[in-house]
Parts: C-alpha cells; sequence; structure tokens
C-alpha cells in the first residue's frame, strides 16, 4: 500500500515572499526523491483558475465578503477534489501557496465575516480538509512594502491593493489562528533572506519527514 503523502499550506500576507519558499522546498524535497506538486489558491485547476480570475482581477467592481468567500470556496472545493486529494492519496507532497487560512484572515478577518462561516463553507466545499502542516511566514510590515514595491511598482491585484488597515486586520487574524492551532502551524521569521526562510522552513517540516 503506498504511503499517503503530505499536505503543506504557505500563509503570510502580502510580500511574504511565500510563492518563492513555496518554490525553494519543492525544489529541496525533490532532491531526497519524493514526487511533489506545487499549487497556489485560488487556482490550481481549470475551474480554480477561472474563478481567480473574477477575484482579481484588476478590473472588476468587486466583490462583498460573503460572494468572496463562496468563490473561494467554490474554487477551493473544485482544487482538493481535482489536484490535492488525488496527489495526496497517491503518496505525493503536495506544496500549495495559500489554503482555507487565507480565506479565514482576509474574509474573515480582514473583511468581518465570522470564522465559524468561512469553515462551514469549508466544510461544505472542502469536506474540512486542513494542511498537515501551515507554515506561516511572518514579516514586518515595511519589509513587505519594500517587496512588493520592487516586485510590481504602483501595480496589485484587487485584494493586495486594499488599505493599509485592512492588511493590518489579516495578520493578526493569521497570528490568532497560530496561536489557537499550534500543533498545526509553524510560524517562520521571513524577515531576512530567501535562504535563512528556507533553512527555517526545512527545520519546520522535519517531524513530516
Amino acid at each position: 500500500m503506498t504511503p499517503r503523502g503530505r499536505f503543506i499550506a504557505l500563509e503570510g500576507g502580502e510580500g511574504a515572499g511565500k510563492s518563492t519558499q513555496a518554490r525553494l522546498l519543492a525544489d529541496a524535497l525533490r532532491d531526497r526523491g519524493l514526487e511533489v506538486v506545487t499549487t497556489r489558491e485560488p487556482g490550481g485547476t481549470a475551474g480554480a483558475e477561472a474563478i481567480r480570475a473574477l477575484l482579481l482581477g484588476l478590473d472588476g467592481d468587486g466583490w462583498n465578503p460573503r460572494a468572496e468567500a463562496l468563490l473561494f470556496a467554490a474554487a477551493r472545493s473544485d482544487h482538493v477534489e481535482r489536484l490535492i486529494l488525488p496527489a495526496v492519496t497517491r503518496g505525493a507532497w503536495v506544496i500549495c501557496d495559500r489554503f482555507v487560512d487565507s480565506s479565514r484572515a482576509y474574509q474573515g478577518g480582514g473583511g468581518g465575516l465570522s470564522d465559524d462561516d468561512v469553515m462551514e463553507l469549508h466544510r461544505i466545499g472542502s469536506q474540512g480538509l486542513l494542511p498537515d502542516l501551515t507554515l506561516l511566514i511572518e514579516v514586518r510590515p515595511e519589509v513587505a512594502d519594500a517587496r512588493l514595491s520592487a516586485r510590481d511598482g504602483d501595480v496589485s491585484d484587487r485584494i493586495g491593493g486594499r488599505p493599509a488597515e485592512f492588511h493590518a486586520r489579516v495578520a493578526a487574524a493569521f497570528a490568532r489562528f497560530a496561536a489557537e492551532q499550534p500543533e498545526r502551524f509553524a510560524l517562520i521569521d521571513g524577515n531576512n533572506d530567501a535562504g535563512a526562510t528556507h533553512r527555517a522552513i526545512l527545520s519546520a517540516i522535519k517531524p513530516l519527514t
């Protein structure tokens, strides 16, 4: 019988370096001979990518938090059923740039929905699936701002471009989740260079290997 794979999510605010760290982690695991699937949210499947375009499009009129939460939950449902669960079942490691904790932080902490409502949508859409480990990359606001400016200039997607107060609520929500569920979260200092953050992540995943 093939051993079950692992499911790891990377979380954090804008400019935390999640995409870079997902790539570095995937490369390190492949060097160990493991099958690794990298993916992102919203996205990862054709249907979920179509919903991503609706959610993040620069020229959209925007969505209220309830509509956003429903769209994210729909994209995640397709993502889980068509990509994540099949990969983990066959023994692969899945590395995902954002998962349900982003909905909890952005539509919940930032948008004002209750955590119970967000998680109920997740229960219905994705059978309540949670990562084996969630790597929460924390960076100071000034570090995140400098990275975003270097990466995007004056352009950001509709959610990333929201006011600083919104992103402060998001960061506070992430920190609260990690404090409430220390068995699932690993806090990663993302303020230093990418190599230092990568080494911290490799240390955090040791119990899973």
